[in-house]
């Protein structure tokens, strides 16, 4: 082994943060989703597809994208995607350009439904969120896992190990 098997302190306080941020944010939009999701027929995954929809052109995108959204697998995706389109909110349509793709797209009541649960999630995140970090984390914290997407800097080395190195 590299280190003999004892992290550096650095290294120890580098994981833990991380643990922390992914526990927290991911923590949170399960809450916030099944916060949501209650009181509607739709499941928290169900909630991420509409908003993600809602917020695209055309309210439409390749199934490949609505699976990679809920890093599910296309059989998982599909039993979303056929459950949104029980309900009359989402439809298959083919792409005008591949015949090999498929978009989902919102209906008209898909929109409705899928704007009054946008309606939901932002006061959930301005009380769960906002509330907690204030305007400026908020907006920080947007700012900062912005970067992250596009590829993180970076992290400074250094300090004492908890073995004494």
């Amino acid at each position: 082994m590299r280190g003999g098997g004892c992290p550096s302190a650095t290294d120890v306080a580098l994981l833990e943060g991380w643990h922390g941020i992914a526990r927290g944010l991911g923590g949170v939009q399960e809450e916030l989703s099944a916060e949501v999701a209650r009181g509607s027929r739709i499941d928290p995954a169900a909630v991420q597809v509409l908003w993600f929809l809602l917020t695209r052109p055309g309210v439409a995108v390749p199934m490949n994208q609505v699976a990679r959204l809920l890093g599910f697998s296309t059989a998982g995706t599909t039993k979303v995607v056929d459950r949104l389109a029980e309900l009359g909110l989402l439809e298959r349509r083919p792409s005008p350009d591949d015949r090999r793709v498929t978009f989902a797209a919102l209906t008209p009541g898909g929109r409705a439904a899928a704007g009054d649960l946008a309606d939901d999630l932002a006061r959930a995140l301005r009380e769960r969120v906002v509330g907690v970090i204030g305007e400026e984390g908020f907006t920080t914290l947007v700012s900062l896992t912005g970067r992250l997407a596009k590829g993180a800097d970076a992290w400074p080395a250094g300090g004492a190990g908890p073995c004494g190195g």
